[in-house]
């Protein structure tokens, strides 16, 4: 049986999104433009920043007060003590404190840099920075639902947000909202080429999909923060991003 071919098909020209922006149908509008008609079990890989812009996540710094907690923290890291403070509203609990950086289990359960905070292709001014969405596996379910009753197909959605890894440089994809396709495909009970019944084989499919997306999508100025990707078997059942994120009674290395 033949392997089959994944295509991937940036799309390049949107707009920049403001708050309040109806995503969904900018989304039609120019894959329209481009000549991309999804076909069903296409996956339209989204970047968290659009969705955070047009679901209106920024918040300004000069309307934060640190807490006394936040100034101790802003002192240990070196950090804009606003910052420190939005960073603790948006985290379940801190994993390292470091003078460069906060890690943190974000109040989603990923666990990453600065809850996710970020300034870059935001806009000029210092004082406003972009949170993560506040649901993104909902985010991507409406996406989803508008999509898939304009097209007459069935898409997955994938919402992804880069970010480091313990004992690895550099950033990658990841899913933070999944809508549509199976985000984990588990393989435990099958075989491997040479029979050997596989133990403990899940492939985190929906992380790959971002990862993947991600290398057409840039991290600077690039301006594609959305993918079309065909030709995955995405499997079912369906499931969310949650999926995807270990139970800290799993967590081995704390």
């Amino acid at each position: 049986m033949p392997t089959p071919a994944l295509t991937f098909f940036p799309l390049a020209d949107l707009p920049l999104i403001e708050p309040g922006n109806d995503l969904a149908a900018l989304l039609i509008e120019h894959l329209g433009k481009a000549g991309l008609i999804p076909q069903n079990d296409d996956v339209l890989v989204i970047a968290q920043k659009i969705v955070s812009k047009a679901e209106d996540c920024f918040v300004d710094l000069q309307d934060i007060k640190p807490s006394p907690e936040a100034l101790k923290l802003a002192y240990s890291s070196e950090k804009d003590p606003r910052l420190a403070e939005l960073i603790l509203r948006e985290s379940a609990r801190i994993v390292r404190d470091t003078p460069k950086v906060l890690i943190v289990e974000h109040r989603l359960g990923i666990v990453l840099a600065n809850a996710g905070i970020d300034r870059s292709n935001v806009n000029n001014d210092e004082d406003t920075v972009l949170l993560l969405p506040v649901d993104p596996d909902a985010s991507a379910r409406r996406l989803k639902a508008t999509l898939d009753a304009h097209f007459g197909v069935r898409l997955g959605i994938v919402i992804t947000d880069s970010v480091g890894r313990p004992w690895r440089l550099g950033t990658t994809g990841i899913a933070i909202g999944c809508a549509g396709l199976a985000a984990m495909h588990d393989m435990r009970g099958l075989s491997d080429m040479f029979g050997r019944v596989l133990q403990v084989a899940e492939v985190a499919t929906a992380d790959c999909v971002a990862g993947a997306a991600t290398l057409l999508m840039g991290e600077g100025a690039e301006a594609i923060p959305v993918v079309l990707m065909r030709g995955l078997q995405a499997g079912k059942p369906e499931q969310s991003a949650q999926t995807i994120v270990r139970s800290a009674n799993e967590n081995l290395f704390e």
